[in-house]
């Protein structure tokens, strides 16, 4: 086999630092196309970002979107999706996708949160946790299932994504030290299973498109397991790094000290994916501390709620003094929600709980926060980050402002 036919097809090429922050632009390629950082997800769970098209979203100017493996694989299921030919094109997305292991879905149903593996308690759980892996129920039917590290990959594999996620266990932001460490330790030895379950599969491969694996770093609120758990994911050598159980109710503070905490223990010459984190100064402190890669519901999920956003910060148009407002959402964007209807008929589309709406708003969120990261990326290229966000927070109030 010669040396060109075992090149990967993922790289990630740095094209400007900021000097004053450890901010950077670059381009990650992929077998689906290349993609240019810092850059944000948009969140299409099951296949699909709601209410949108592929074609509506790619021209929104989105350059990956993700999706997730534990609902992927109840419906409609994985080996069908592989049959179809993979999740590219059931879904008429020829960009690159990402799919999360869907950790944090499983973990999100236990109904004990403080003692999720059912130690001395009474309390009944969703999933039951131990080192082979967890058996949870399905939301949809209530059957038994059981993920190992080993089947998740493989779940992934017949999915399609470019980039994969390895199986960890997402930590509450409150969890004891002695739980966290058990979780995060439990976590390294899974993604040790995944990554040689993924080689496996990558040997075997015929001609499908190669994907990439993340490991993810946990360790709680507790910096010297933080630390520990960004030594090991790194040591693994993928071709990027995510940083999971952050944005999980924490204060912005607790997740901007844990960024500082892992980041020289990154290799930054790879991507950095800080998961499920969507606001804009979030993002920004984020980019400020060397995160290259995001994702979150945010966006979509405030929209179907009426809630938008503008550089001035957050709003909802339900509220009475829109009712006969002739302005767009945001002055000067592009967006087309922006470019051609007024506050007023949004409202009255909320009000008449019209699905128009709900579109309407998603296309203008999205706009806007894939226009930022846009701006983000100029800043840094032109080496005026520093002052972009800065300008930015002056004016932005990222809390509903009625």
């Amino acid at each position: 086999m010669n040396k060109k036919s075992i090149q990967s097809p993922f790289k990630f090429i740095i094209q400007a630092k900021e000097s004053n922050s450890r901010a950077k632009s670059g381009i990650f390629h992929t077998p689906h196309g290349a993609i240019h950082t810092p850059f944000f997800m948009p969140v299409g769970t099951t296949g699909f970002v709601k209410t949108l098209t592929p074609k509506e979203l790619q021209n929104l100017g989105a350059e990956i979107m993700l999706s997730n493996t534990y609902h992927l694989y109840l419906r409609p299921g994985s080996k069908n999706i592989k049959k179809f030919g993979g999740l590219h094109k059931w879904i008429g997305w020829n960009k690159p996708i990402l799919t999360d292991s869907g950790g944090f879905q499983i973990f999100s149903l236990h109904e004990d949160r403080k003692n999720p593996h059912n130690q001395g308690s009474d309390t009944k759980t969703s999933v039951k946790i131990t080192d082979e892996g967890v058996e949870f129920k399905s939301h949809i039917d209530g059957s038994l299932h059981f993920f190992t590290p080993e089947n998740v990959i493989k779940i992934e594999h017949e999915i399609g994504a470019d980039i994969i996620m390895a199986l960890d266990e997402c930590i509450p932001h409150d969890a004891n030290k002695d739980y966290t460490k058990n979780a995060t330790q439990r976590t390294h030895e899974w993604a040790l299973r995944c990554k040689k379950t993924h080689e496996k599969l990558e040997k075997s491969r015929k001609n499908s498109p190669a994907q990439a694996l993340f490991a993810i770093i946990q360790g709680g609120m507790h910096k010297d397991l933080r630390t520990e758990s960004a030594k090991f994911i790194t040591n693994l050598d993928l071709p990027g790094t995510a940083i999971g159980g952050l944005s999980v109710g924490e204060k912005h503070e607790q997740m901007y000290e844990a960024l500082e905490n892992v980041y020289p223990h990154i290799n930054h010459e790879k991507p950095t994916y800080l998961m499920g984190v969507g606001s804009p100064e979030n993002i920004l402190e984020a980019v400020d501390r060397g995160i290259d890669m995001f994702d979150c519901v945010m966006p979509t999920r405030l929209a179907r709620h009426g809630s938008f956003w503008t550089n001035a910060g957050r709003f909802n148009i339900t509220n009475a003094k829109y009712k006969l407002d002739q302005t767009p959402l945001m002055k000067n964007c592009g967006c087309e929600t922006c470019q051609t209807f007024t506050k007023s008929y949004l409202r009255h589309l909320f009000t008449e709980s019209e699905t128009l709406g709900l579109r309407l708003m998603t296309i203008h969120n999205l706009h806007f926060l894939l226009n930022l990261m846009r701006n983000i990326r100029e800043s840094i290229k032109s080496g005026k980050f520093g002052k972009f966000k800065k300008q930015f927070l002056a004016e932005f109030r990222p809390k509903n402002n009625e």
